[in-house]
């Protein structure tokens, strides 16, 4: 550096006018707890954060606010699973409700009626199983076609929601029957 240039850094810091701070200082100052000193008052806004992101979680899943929603469902391709199964009719949305009819039956006291609901429960699983493989091979064909190539686990995200009754699933169906998506 020459005399010249020192001279202009010189007079560029001189507008100052303050000392610099001490970093302990600086550091100090930006010291803020991480809870309250009021630790019932802390508690209560802890809870009442963690309710408004539940609520907001809740309304994403009856509404299909993408933003929202848990990061299972989020993504076009889970949405495209969900609108493919909830625009179907299928045997697994009945398994519950076919599981409970075949148990009823079971406690009939003669053996054969007791044998047929057992062979009758048996088959009826077996169809829903089959019924979750072809959903998933369709969701996968569909989704391939569409976007290229599909996200992992989308095949059993889609099968596992066919085997829900359609009022229970979550987040709710945005489509009707038949409104196959696009």
């Amino acid at each position: 550096m020459t005399e010249e240039d020192r001279g202009t850094a010189k007079s560029q810091s001189e507008g100052k006018g303050r000392p610099t701070p001490k970093r302990r200082d600086q550091e100090a100052a930006n010291r803020r707890p991480l809870i309250s000193d009021n630790r019932k008052v802390a508690r209560q806004q802890h809870r009442q954060a963690v309710a408004e992101e539940r609520a907001r979680m809740r309304r994403a899943l009856d509404t299909g606010e993408e933003k929202y929603l848990p990061p299972r469902d989020k993504g076009p391709q889970r949405r495209f699973a969900r609108d493919y199964v909830d625009a179907r009719w299928g045997l697994g949305e009945w398994l519950i409700i076919g599981v409970l009819v075949f148990l009823a039956l079971s406690f009939v006291p003669t053996p054969t009626m007791q044998m047929a609901s057992t062979i009758g429960m048996l088959a009826f699983v077996f169809l829903v199983i089959f019924e979750g493989f072809w959903v998933g091979h369709q969701v996968k064909k569909r989704l391939e076609a569409k976007f290229g190539e599909m996200e992992p686990g989308t095949r059993w995200y889609a099968a596992m929601r066919s085997t829900q009754m359609r009022r229970m699933r979550l987040p709710k169906p945005q489509v009707k029957r038949g409104q196959f998506p696009g």
